[in-house]
C-alpha cells in the first residue's frame, strides 16, 4: 500500500462525512484522495458532464445550479464540509448540477469509478459510504424541493408580479 499524505490524511479524518467511521476506514478513503482548488467563479463541473469525482469540500462555497430555459437557478449553496458530485459514486454516470465555486475552494477529490469500486470490493466500507452518500442525496431533493416550492408559492408569484 502507498504510504498516505499525512495532511490528506488529517482533512479527511476532520471532515464531517466520516463522523463515525473507523480509523481504518478514514484511511482507506484518504489514501484514494488528492487535492484539488477551484478559484472563484471557476465551474467545477456542469450538469450532464461525465466527470466522474466525487469531492469532500474542505473550505469555501459552491453554488449548486440548474440550467432553467436560459439561466442558472442557484438549488442550494455547498461549504466546507459537505460534499459534492455523488452521482460519480452511487449512478456513475454525468452530474445532475452544476457547481461553481464562490470563493476560493480547497477540496479532496476522489475517482468516482475507484471508490465504486473499492464499495464494492470492502462491504463494510462501502455500507458506511453509500448510507452517508444516500444522506446527501436525501438533503440536496429537499433544497431542490424547497427551491421549487418557493418559486411557485402564491407569496412569491404575487411578490413577482
Amino acid at each position: 500500500m502507498t504510504a498516505i499524505d499525512p495532511t490528506i490524511l488529517d482533512a479527511v479524518e476532520h471532515h464531517p462525512f466520516v463522523k463515525g467511521m473507523t480509523p481504518e476506514h478514514c484511511a482507506t478513503l484518504a489514501s484514494m484522495a488528492r487535492r484539488v482548488s477551484f478559484a472563484p467563479g471557476e465551474i467545477i463541473f456542469r450538469e450532464g458532464d461525465e466527470k466522474h469525482e466525487f469531492f469532500l469540500l474542505l473550505t469555501g462555497r459552491v453554488a449548486l445550479e440548474l440550467k432553467v430555459q436560459d439561466r442558472m437557478l442557484r438549488v442550494s449553496t455547498i461549504e466546507g464540509g459537505d460534499q459534492i458530485g455523488w452521482s460519480a459514486v452511487i449512478v456513475g454516470r454525468g452530474k445532475h448540477f452544476q457547481a461553481r465555486a464562490l470563493e476560493p475552494v480547497d477540496a479532496l477529490a476522489f475517482d468516482g469509478y475507484a471508490l465504486l469500486e473499492r464499495c464494492r470490493s470492502d462491504t463494510g466500507f462501502g455500507y458506511k459510504i453509500m448510507h452517508r452518500l444516500l444522506g446527501v442525496v436525501s438533503s440536496r431533493l429537499q433544497a431542490a424541493r424547497m427551491q421549487v416550492l418557493d418559486m411557485y408559492s402564491p407569496v412569491s408569484r404575487r411578490a413577482g408580479a
